[in-house]
C-alpha cells in the first residue's frame, strides 16, 4: 500500500508538469529515487486525478493535447500550501497537536471537480482525535458512536472509508472539490512524549516538501507555532533543544508557553522537536486533582498521579530475572522472526553477570533453553544465541498459555528481594482463550511480597494479534506494553521495551492515606518506576480528597522510598483520557468508531472533531447529499484476527484498502453504462445455450469489452452466482 501510494504521488508530479503558471516554463518538481521520500512527513492533501486531461492551471488555461486513457490507480497531485498554523499543548507525557492548514485545488480545470487525499502522519503512539474540512459553504464533522449500536453494527464491521497508510500515517477522501478552489483542514491528534535519559523529547512531522510552495503566488507565507509545556511539577521546565526559533511568552513554575512566527519562502523542511528537563537528579511528582465536568454522566472527581525518575544515571537499579517467551509460528516467517531473533540476541548482550534468564520459544508446543534460570555468563549468553539460531524456525500455530505458565513456574523457587522478575510476551498473533490467560496472571501467588511477584512486558507485531489483550496482560502484570506495526520498527521497540522494563529504580508502590469512600485506578496495579518513563496513574474518587499522598515504595539497595506529594486543583491539562468517557469527550477506541457527517445546512460543524469521507458504500445509485454517516476503520488498537492467526498469515501481509477502486475501473471505460445493467460474466455463461453463431458474435463482444476491463469489473462487482 505504501508503496502504490508513492507510485501514485510520483506520477501525479510527473502530470503536474502539464500545468502552466504564465511567463516562461514551471518549474519542474524535484524527482525522487526512493519511494520512502514520496511519503508524507507532515499533513498533507493530494488531488485525485483520475483522468489526466482535467490536469491544468485553473486560472490558464493551456489547451495542451488531450490525454487517452484514465489513471488506476489515480495519480496523487500534492496540492499547494497557503497558510499554515500549529498548537501544541503538552500535558504530562502526552502532547496534544492542533494543525491549521490552507490549500488550493491548482492543479485542476476551474471546469473541473476532483477528490483530495488527506494524509496525517503523527508522531509516537499517535491517535487520530478529528479532522475538520470547511470548503466555502460545505464542511464536514466527525462523530463517535458506540459499536454496540445495533443499527451501525454491520457499518461498523465493514468500515473503511478511512485507514493508515502506515502504522503512523492515516488516509482520508474528502470529495468533490473545484478547480482552483481553497478550502481550509483542521487536523487534531494526540502522541506520546518520549522519556530518555531525565529529559522529554518531542518530534511531530512537521517537513513539508519544496512542492507545495505555491507557484506563481505573490502573497507572503506564514508560518506560526504556538506551544504550551505543563509538567504538573512545582519547578522550572528547563528547554533543552529545538528544531525552530521559539520565543518565550511565559514561564512559571511547571509550566512554558512558547511560540515561532515568521513569514518565509518556503515551508517549514525539518520535523518539529523540542527536549525539557523536569528534575535533573531527584524523583519528583505530584498529584492533579479535577472536579467532573457539566453534564458529566460519572460525577466523581478525576485525578491524576505522576512521578519523574530525574536525570541520575548513578542510581541503582535492580538486578534482572529475565524469560523472554517468542511466538516462532507460522506466521512469523521471514523478517518478523529475524528482527526478534535480532533484538533479543541485542538484548541479551546488555544483561550483567548477577542476572538471571531464560528463553521460551512457542508454537502449538513450546521449546525451553533451559530448565531453570541461568546466569548471564559469557558462556551462557553464547550458548544462548546458538540455542536461537537453531530453535527459531518458523512453523506451527500458537498457544500463549503453556509457555506463560512454564515461565512463571521458573520464578517460583525464588528467593531474591534485590531482583525483579521479568517476562516478555512477543507474539503476532491471536488466541481464543484470552481471558483464561489473563485470570491466570491475576492469580498468580506474590508470595506477599510485590517485587516478587513477575513484571509480565507484552509486544504484538502487526496488524492481527489483539493489542488490546496485550495491553490488558501488560496493565495486569504491572508491566509494559507497545506495538510494532511496521515490521521494520520490530527490533527497535523490542529493544527499547526491554530498556524501560529492565531499569527499574522503585518497584513495591503503595497509595497511603487517602481516606476516600472509593477510588478506582488506571492501571488497577501499580507498575514499578522506571528510569526510562515516568509513572503515570490515573483514577476515579468519591470522597473529600487529601491535601497530600503519601507514596511508598522500596528502592534498588532494598530501602524504604517515601515522598509525600501535595495535591493542586488543575484546569489547564486534561485528565479525561479515560475509557468510559472515550464518547463524551471524543477519544476513540475499542469500543467506539468514528463516523464522518456532512453538514446539511451548509455551515461548519459546532463540534471541535471533525471529518468527511468522499464515498458512500459501492452503489449503483447516485450518491445522496444528504447528513448520512460513514464509516472510518483502523482508529483502535483492535481484537486482533483469530482467521489470520490460525492460517498462519504473515503480518506483513495484511493492508487496509481503501472502499474506492472498483467503482473507479466500472465507470473509467466506455463501458461504464453497459456494465450497470449487464454482467460480462453472466453473458458468456449465457453463450453456452444460444446457438453457434450467437456464441460467435457474443464471444467477439466480450473479447472487445475485456480490453476495457469490464470482465474484471464482474468478477469483483457480480452479486449473482454466474462464477
Amino acid at each position: 500500500m505504501a508503496n502504490q501510494f508513492s507510485s501514485s504521488v510520483d506520477f501525479g508530479l510527473r502530470l503536474s508538469r502539464r500545468i502552466y503558471y504564465g511567463q516562461g516554463s514551471a518549474p519542474v518538481p524535484a524527482m525522487s529515487r526512493s519511494p520512502e521520500e514520496y511519503l508524507p512527513t507532515a499533513p498533507m492533501c493530494y488531488a485525485v486525478i483520475s483522468d489526466p486531461d482535467t490536469v491544468d492551471n485553473p486560472d490558464i488555461r493551456s489547451y495542451q493535447p488531450y490525454v487517452h486513457g484514465k489513471c488506476d490507480p489515480p495519480a496523487l497531485i500534492p496540492l499547494q500550501l497557503l497558510g499554515v498554523t500549529m498548537e501544541v499543548d503538552c500535558s504530562l507525557d502526552t502532547a496534544f497537536v492542533t494543525v491549521n492548514a490552507r490549500w488550493r485545488v491548482h492543479c485542476v480545470l476551474g471546469s473541473s471537480t476532483c477528490d483530495c487525499r488527506l494524509a496525517i502522519p503523527m508522531g509516537e503512539q499517535g491517535s487520530l482525535l478529528g479532522v475538520e474540512v470547511d470548503n466555502f459553504g460545505r464542511s464536514y464533522h466527525t462523530e463517535l458512536i458506540s459499536r454496540n449500536d445495533e443499527n451501525d453494527k454491520e457499518k461498523v464491521a465493514k468500515a473503511k472509508d478511512g485507514y493508515f497508510l502506515k502504522s503512523q500515517i492515516y488516509i482520508i477522501d474528502i470529495p468533490q472539490f473545484s478547480g482552483g478552489s481553497i478550502f481550509s483542514i483542521k487536523i487534531k491528534w494526540s502522541q506520546e512524549i518520549l522519556f530518555n535519559e531525565g529529559q522529554f523529547s518531542l518530534n511531530i512531522p512537521f517537513s513539508f516538501p519544496s512542492y507545495v510552495n505555491p507557484i506563481g503566488i505573490k502573497s507572503p507565507k506564514k508560518e506560526r507555532i504556538l506551544l504550551k509545556v505543563n509538567s504538573g511539577a512545582a519547578r522550572e521546565v528547563s528547554c533543552n533543544t529545538s528544531s525552530h526559533p521559539l520565543k518565550v511568552l511565559m514561564r512559571q513554575a511547571g509550566k512554558l508557553s512558547l511560540s515561532y512566527e515568521a513569514e518565509v519562502q518556503a515551508w517549514s523542511s525539518i520535523d518539529f522537536s523540542l527536549s525539557y528537563i523536569v528534575s535533573l537528579t531527584d524523583i519528583v511528582g505530584g498529584v492533579l486533582l479535577q472536579s467532573p465536568f457539566l453534564r458529566d454522566f460519572d460525577e466523581r472527581e478525576i485525578f491524576c498521579l505522576y512521578l519523574y525518575p530525574g536525570k541520575s544515571q548513578d542510581r541503582k537499579v535492580f538486578r534482572k530475572n529475565v524469560v523472554f517467551i517468542v511466538d516462532i509460528s507460522g506466521s512469523m516467517k521471514g523478517s518478523p522472526l529475524e528482527s526478534t531473533k535480532n533484538a533479543l540476541i541485542a538484548s541479551l548482550s546488555h544483561l550483567n553477570a548477577q542476572d538471571t534468564f531464560n528463553i521460551i520459544a512457542f508454537n502449538g508446543e513450546f521449546y525451553s533453553f533451559s530448565g531453570l534460570m541461568e546466569p548471564a555468563t559469557v558462556e551462557k549468553l553464547l550458548s544462548a544465541t546458538k540455542w536461537v539460531e537453531a530453535t527459531f524456525i518458523a512453523n506451527g500455530g500458537t498457544n500463549i498459555l503453556n509457555p506463560l505458565t512454564q515461565a512463571m513456574k521458573l520464578f517460583q523457587n525464588s528467593t531474591a528481594s534485590d531482583s525483579i522478575p521479568l517476562i516478555f510476551l512477543v507474539t503476532d498473533g491471536t488466541v481464543e482463550n484470552e481471558r483464561q490467560i489473563c485470570n491466570f496472571v491475576k492469580s498468580c501467588p506474590t508470595n506477599g511480597q510485590p517485587v516478587r511477584t513477575p513484571r509480565l512486558c507484552t509486544l504484538g507485531i502487526g496488524l492481527y494479534c489483539n493489542h488490546y489483550f496485550l495491553q490488558m496482560l501488560a496493565q495486569l502484570g504491572r508491566g509494559h506494553y507497545d506495538a510494532a506495526y511496521d515490521l521494520d520498527s520490530i527490533s527497535f521497540r523490542m529493544q527499547r521495551l526491554f530498556r524501560t522494563a529492565s531499569s527499574v529504580i522503585v518497584s513495591d508502590i503503595t497509595l497511603g492515606g487517602l481516606g476516600l469512600d472509593s477510588v478506582e485506578l488506571f492501571p488497577p496495579y501499580i507498575p514499578d518506576l522506571s528510569l526510562e518513563s515516568p509513572l503515570m496513574i490515573s483514577g476515579r474518587c468519591n470522597g473529600t480528597f487529601p491535601e497530600s499522598v503519601k507514596v511508598t515504595g522500596t528502592l534498588a539497595d532494598m530501602t524504604k522510598f517515601e515522598v509525600d506529594l501535595e495535591v493542586q486543583r488543575e484546569k489547564d491539562i486534561q485528565l479525561t483520557n479515560v475509557s468510559k468517557m472515550s464518547i463524551q469527550h471524543k477519544l476513540p477506541s475499542e469500543y467506539t468508531c468514528m463516523v464522518l457527517v456532512e453538514n446539511s445546512d451548509g455551515k461548519k460543524a459546532p463540534e471541535p472533531m471533525l471529518i468527511k469521507r468522499a464515498y458512500s458504500k459501492l452503489s449503483r445509485q447516485r450518491l445522496e447529499r444528504d447528513s448520512q454517516k460513514l464509516f472510518l476503520g483502523g482508529m483502535s488498537l483492535g481484537f486482533g484476527d483469530l482467521k489470520a492467526t490460525a492460517n498462519n498469515v504473515s503480518p506483513a501481509i495484511k493492508e487496509a484498502k481503501p472502499s474506492e477502486g472498483l467503482l473507479e475501473k466500472a465507470t473509467s471505460t466506455c463501458c461504464g453504462r453497459f456494465a450497470d445493467n449487464c454482467c460480462g460474466m453472466c453473458l458468456l455463461q449465457t453463450c453456452r445455450f444460444a446457438n453457434d453463431q450467437c456464441t460467435i458474435v457474443c464471444t467477439q463482444l466480450c473479447a472487445a469489452l475485456a480490453c476495457f476491463e469490464l470482465i474484471n469489473c464482474c468478477i469483483e462487482l457480480c452479486d449473482c452466482d454466474c462464477l
